[in-house]
């Protein structure tokens, strides 16, 4: 009867001979663990504006809507209650807007940059890494053509 042949040796010896360099995963996921901090700074920092701006206004719209529903003496104090409210509802929309839009427009400058930044960066760990095995693979391939002499 054959017995089926155990391939695990061989496979082991094969990856061994391989000029496979770890420290290149290893670094490449310490990149993306930094970027990805990085990245979650920048998006946290927004929504910690964000909700600033949201409470302030909030509180804002309460305050102006208390003094608002104050009771009046004369009838038509109701109707110029409801305008001045209405209009600083309008110029507290109108401010609060343009606050969210600049946090925006800085999240999207910051992401802008980390990208950039972390091309920049894969860029030249692609560089060396090429480098390096291209360095080992050729010293492997001398190697190997004088031990066929």
């Amino acid at each position: 009867m054959t017995k089926t042949p155990d391939f695990t040796r061989v496979m082991q010896d094969m990856m061994a001979s391989l000029p496979v360099d770890a420290t290149a995963f290893q670094s490449a996921f310490k990149t993306q663990a930094a970027m990805g901090e990085k990245f979650t700074k920048v998006a946290l920092e927004a929504a910690e504006k964000s909700t600033e701006i949201s409470s302030k206004w909030a509180k804002d719209t309460i305050a102006r809507l208390s003094d608002a529903a104050r009771a009046k003496s004369d009838v038509s104090e109701y109707s110029k209650a409801a305008t001045d409210f209405a209009s600083a509802a309008a110029e507290m929309a109108a401010e609060n807007l343009a606050a969210f839009a600049e946090i925006a427009k800085k999240v999207q400058m910051e992401t802008v940059e980390l990208m950039l930044a972390a091309g920049k960066d894969a860029s030249e760990e692609a560089q060396a890494a090429v480098k390096k095995a291209t360095a080992e693979v050729t010293s492997a391939a001398k190697k190997a053509a004088a031990a066929a002499k």
